[in-house]
């Protein structure tokens, strides 16, 4: 056997010292990782601003309109909404006593814009084990495969009727309440049973955006009550467009009954006003996302209070359950839209379901996903109760606030119906999407 010469006992000695290093850096890498991430948006550290620092975080993306889109009142109020949920949740215990919740770590202004939630989603989804908010539907639609990749579950800050079927949303999204279609169809019910019943109606939407689905649930309400469609205007964002002359000029061209408006709350108060201004004398009706209080600060107010009203799928701010109670008692300040309660009332499911992960042991993204089936939310009573194991839509069981604008209700909005359900629901069957935007 050769004699090991000096030189190959220091490289040997070299070679060890190295290999050392590198066990010893990995094991390092290792075990701060494990610290850090359990499982991706998992840690054993505590969140960032912890109530109680031996408990775990759960980093959880935002993904909204927060500045300069056409819903950012409404999107900066649904997420400091979300922000007063999880903070109760946290002061409260947090995720099965283990786990604190974060959502202000990973939040993304997407301004409402498809490009920018894509590269926002992009940025975010190595470090979060869900999504706390995705705005918009068509901007969901197109992060939607990476998500099924990536087994990101995500609460939709969105009502489009696809989310309530399975092969439409890959089993990701946790939806809330009706869906726009159904709210069309559910105000349409109250407007002719309260006002008066439309001989014609027209819609305004966002083109191949939210809008869609309620156009449709419009025509559907209106295919079963025998009433005329007599316009469907596609209109877009005034960041776009500049103004809403074009869907005025339609609408006047039109003369239909009942308006439908699915826009974002400026646009709604640009074509109230001036379709009012130049002769119009019919009836509004908005889907949730137009209502901004806002708009009872514009020449148009008096209008708009004699001749507007507008749907929730969740208790008001004047609501009386004891889901909107809490939510009213965590803000500061009175918020400017229904947004805030939408963002605390949007919140339950993902609650519900981090707490049954935790419970079964699957707190990781896949576990998440594999969790969701059979899943039951509790509202406290803002929501219906809901399910996620339907097949379909349970029309039966779907309820709206019916409000009218007021300058003295808590956000210009006083509500008129609670639990409202009308009689077309029950006509009516959903075996699928209502559109595909």
């Amino acid at each position: 056997m050769a004699v090991p010469t000096i030189r190959d006992r220091l490289l040997r000695l070299s070679a060890l010292t190295v290999i050392a290093g590198l066990v010893l850096s990995g094991c390092s890498y290792l075990r701060g990782n494990s610290a850090r991430a359990d499982a991706p948006g998992v840690t054993s550290d505590p969140c960032p601003n912890a109530v109680d620092t031996s408990k775990g975080c759960i980093y959880l993306g935002v993904l909204s309109d927060l500045t300069s889109g056409p819903f950012a009142a409404l999107g900066k109020d649904i997420n400091n909404g979300q922000l007063a949920f999880w903070r109760a949740v946290n002061a409260a215990g947090g995720i099965g006593g283990k786990y604190e919740v974060d959502i202000a770590t990973y939040t993304e202004d997407t301004s409402y814009d498809l490009r920018k939630h894509a590269e926002a989603y992009q940025r975010i989804e190595p470090h979060v084990l869900a999504l706390s908010m995705s705005l918009g539907t068509v901007q969901t639609q197109r992060v939607l495969d990476r998500m099924d990749a990536a087994d990101m579950v995500a609460i939709a800050g969105t009502l489009w009727s696809g989310w309530q079927f399975e092969n439409s949303d890959k089993g990701l999204l946790l939806e809330s309440g009706y869906s726009y279609c159904s709210e069309a169809i559910i105000a349409l019910d109250w407007v002719a049973e309260q006002r008066a019943k439309p001989n014609s109606i027209a819609t305004v939407s966002y083109q191949g955006d939210y809008g869609g689905d309620y156009a449709t649930g419009a025509k559907k309400w209106a295919s079963a009550n025998r009433v005329d469609v007599v316009a469907q205007i596609d209109t877009e964002p005034n960041t776009q467009i500049g103004n809403q002359d074009a869907a005025v000029a339609k609408i006047l061209a039109a003369g239909a009954d009942l308006v439908l408006l699915a826009t974002g709350p400026a646009e709604a108060g640009e074509i109230m006003g001036k379709a009012a201004l130049a002769g119009y004398r019919g009836r509004f009706l908005g889907s949730g996302p137009t209502w901004n209080g806002g708009l009872l600060k514009s020449p148009a107010a008096t209008e708009i209070t004699a001749r507007y009203n507008m749907t929730s799928p969740l208790d008001g701010w004047d609501g009386t359950s004891a889901g909107a109670k809490k939510a009213r008692a965590s803000a500061t300040l009175e918020p400017s839209t229904w947004g805030y309660s939408a963002g605390w009332m949007f919140s339950y499911p993902m609650k519900a379901l981090l707490t049954r992960a935790v419970v079964e042991g699957k707190l990781r993204r896949k576990g998440v996903r594999e969790s969701v089936p059979g899943l039951r939310v509790d509202y406290e009573g803002a929501i219906p109760e809901y399910t996620y194991d339907a097949a379909k839509p349970d029309l039966s069981r779907q309820r709206a606030i019916i409000e009218m604008p007021d300058q003295t209700a808590p956000l210009g909005a006083k509500t008129l119906a609670s639990d409202y359900h009308g009689p077309t629901q029950d006509r009516i069957s959903l075996t699928e999407p209502c559109v595909q935007p």
